[in-house]
């Protein structure tokens, strides 16, 4: 069976299987159906993938968001690559702005998130706001697109923002540290449905 065989007797209907990785993850042991894997594909409408970054001078500390930022770029660069839309939002002192997009970033890098500072409070509501407003603008302009929500902040703020409706998925990334943690990103990606992630998490 070739790489781009089409397996529907393991409750996979129409999905392709990557047979390197599944051959990976199988080893020498018998083929079962947790060793599968399957070729990502990308929905026929697209995708746009709308990040959300916390520039409180909260992300100052322990060099946060300079890990936000970096990280940003792999996304970005993963997005390049996938051909699909992204789009920056940034939140810190009195509000949030758009800084990029939504657009494929095919000549996105790290010089243009050097710019990016970080100080004063943390409007998570505000950013969130703008974010379900381009959403919005981009479900009329595109409706059969797939909408990614990524939020990438430590929690630390008392907003307690609605989940935007025109997210199909959200997922926190929580930079909080310390031995005093609030918890708060993952109280609202809990309240959300929402995915909840480390840094290191995603990136292993």
């Amino acid at each position: 069976m070739g790489a781009g065989s089409r397996d529907t007797s393991r409750g996979e209907p129409g999905r392709r299987i990557a047979w390197p990785p599944t051959l990976a993850a199988m080893r020498e042991r018998t083929l079962g159906r947790e060793h599968l894997r399957f070729v990502r594909e990308m929905p026929r409408g697209g995708v746009l993938h709308c990040f959300v970054l916390d520039c409180s001078g909260s992300m100052l500390a322990g060099q946060r968001l300079a890990l936000a930022k970096g990280l940003l770029t792999a996304l970005f660069d993963h997005a390049s690559a996938m051909r699909a839309e992204a789009a920056l939002i940034c939140f810190g002192g009195a509000g949030a702005d758009v800084r990029f997009g939504p657009a494929v970033p095919r000549w996105w890098n790290e010089r243009w998130l050097a710019p990016v500072g970080g100080g004063g409070g943390s409007p998570l509501a505000s950013g969130v706001r703008r974010a379900a407003q381009l959403l919005e603008l981009s479900a009329r302009r595109r409706p059969a697109q797939q909408r990614w929500l990524w939020i990438l902040t430590d929690g630390r703020t008392r907003d307690e923002p609605a989940r935007p409706g025109g997210a199909d998925e959200v997922v926190f990334v929580d930079f909080e540290r310390g031995a005093i943690r609030l918890g708060r990103c993952e109280v609202l990606a809990d309240a959300w449905g929402a995915r909840h992630l480390t840094p290191e998490e995603l990136i292993g």
